[in-house]
C-alpha cells in the first residue's frame, strides 16, 4: 500500500453518474479514499454506512470521501441511491487504481482488500491502513488520522 508521505496518483475514474473523476482534482482539501471489495456485501454496506453516518463529522475536518471498488458504475449508482451516500463511488474494474495504490487483491485479482488511505490537501499520504473485518474501525481510524493534520 501507499504509505505517509507518498504522492497519490494520477487516476481518472468514472463515478455512479459516469462522469469522469481524477483524484488530483480533490487536492485543496483533506481527502480519504475507502477501497472496498463489492458492492452489496454485508461489510461493505456496513463501511459505506458508516462513512455516511459519520459524514458530519468528516465535513468539520472539510474532508472529502470517496469510495472505490471493481464494481460497475451502474452498480456503484444503486447503491448511492438505495443507502442515500452523500459521497461519491468510483468504478475501477481494471484495476488500475488498486495497482497505483498497491492495494492488495485476492480471488485471482477480482476484489480488493479493505483498506482506507488519508491525504492531506496536497495530495500527500498521511496515513493508511487495512482492516478487513472491521468497518468502523475505518472511520474511527480516519477521523482520528484528519483531527492531527
Amino acid at each position: 500500500m501507499l504509505k505517509k508521505g507518498d504522492q497519490i496518483p494520477e487516476i481518472t475514474l468514472k463515478d455512479q453518474d459516469n462522469n469522469k473523476v481524477n483524484l488530483q482534482n480533490f487536492k485543496g482539501k483533506p481527502l480519504v479514499i475507502f477501497f472496498y471489495p463489492k458492492d452489496n456485501t454485508y461489510m461493505c454496506t456496513a463501511q459505506a454506512c458508516s462513512f455516511r453516518d459519520h459524514f458530519d463529522e468528516f465535513l468539520q475536518f472539510n474532508a472529502y470521501i470517496v469510495g472505490i471498488s471493481k464494481d460497475s458504475v451502474t452498480s456503484h449508482a444503486k447503491v448511492i441511491n438505495k443507502r442515500k451516500l452523500p459521497f461519491p463511488l468510483l468504478s475501477d474494474p481494471y484495476g488500475q487504481a488498486l495497482k497505483a495504490f498497491k492495494v492488495s487483491t485476492y480471488l485471482f485479482g477480482f476484489m480488493s482488500a479493505r483498506c482506507t488511505f488519508i491525504i492531506d490537501k496536497e495530495g500527500v499520504v498521511q496515513h493508511s491502513f487495512r482492516e478487513d473485518f472491521k468497518a468502523d474501525y475505518h472511520i474511527k481510524k480516519s477521523i482520528e488520522i484528519l483531527s492531527g493534520i
